[in-house]
């Protein structure tokens, strides 16, 4: 059974390894992005930190959500429209088999990703790591909780297009919405009210929040909405969204588009 698991992790990620669109989008903008913002924003938020060290945990978060949700939104339904989808369901290969090797594939990327923006941000804009086993642990459960929210909701996003022209149109606005109201490239206190409130329906919001835990002083804490990280809540909205996503996706996919 993983056997089998493996072998599908390992075919999709050179599938998509082979994909340079799908290279660069997903792996190379955060990275492009945090060059771009770090080298245009250099002053401190507050005193002791910098917009670099703000920034990059909403680009983690960020990269988390494209891995997880924007790609697989979009790379599902090409399959689909191509009759992959069609063609292995009349295999004997178990269903479970083709959304494990989409889950490893998923995990991988994340960790190559993630090593490569702290390794720029630490490299090129002196971002400091966390320094206690604690925050450490924080930042383990923040990134497995939003990237199995963010896959489970891309699987699930999955069925919301009917071709695979229409994939990117459907899934990169929602997830461009969701980064400029969740607090990834301004200060998330000082959006709107009602742009925050909106934006704390969704998961991306609460795993910057999480990042900003462990990425950033204990004391701006009192610069968050509620004057804490909430990490109890961090982790509950985080939890309740892998539930909504695995409901969603036990619901609603399709593997083909006359069912």
């Amino acid at each position: 059974m993983i056997g089998l698991a493996q072998r599908q992790g390992a075919l999709e990620i050179r599938q998509f390894l082979r994909s340079r669109e799908s290279v660069v989008f997903t792996m190379a903008f955060p990275v492009i992005m945090i060059l771009i913002f770090a080298s245009i924003f250099t002053w401190d938020i507050t005193p002791g930190v910098s917009f670099t060290q703000y920034f990059v945990t909403g680009m983690i978060a960020t990269g988390l959500m494209t891995v997880g949700f924007q790609s697989l939104a979009i790379q599902i339904p090409i399959e689909r429209d191509r009759g992959v989808l069609k063609r292995l369901r009349g295999t004997p290969m178990p269903p479970w088999v083709y959304f494990a090797g989409k889950v490893v594939m998923v995990a991988a990327i994340a960790v190559v990703e993630i090593v490569v923006l702290l390794a720029v941000s630490v490299g090129l804009f002196g971002l400091e790591l966390p320094s206690t086993v604690g925050k450490w642990l924080t930042f383990g459960w923040v990134t497995l909780l939003g990237l199995t929210a963010c896959t489970l909701c891309g699987i699930a996003f999955s069925s919301v297009s009917r071709t695979a022209r229409g994939a990117t149109a459907t899934a990169t606005p929602v997830a461009l919405i969701l980064q400029f109201i969740s607090g990834v490239f301004f200060v998330f206190t000082d959006l709107p009210a009602w742009m925050q409130q909106v934006a704390a329906v969704f998961p991306l919001k609460w795993m910057c929040q999480g990042l900003r835990s462990v990425f950033l002083p204990d004391a701006f804490a009192a610069q968050e909405p509620a004057g804490s990280w909430e990490l109890g809540k961090v982790a509950l909205i985080l939890a309740a969204w892998c539930a909504i996503g695995l409901v969603l996706c036990l619901r609603t996919f399709r593997w083909s588009l006359d069912r």
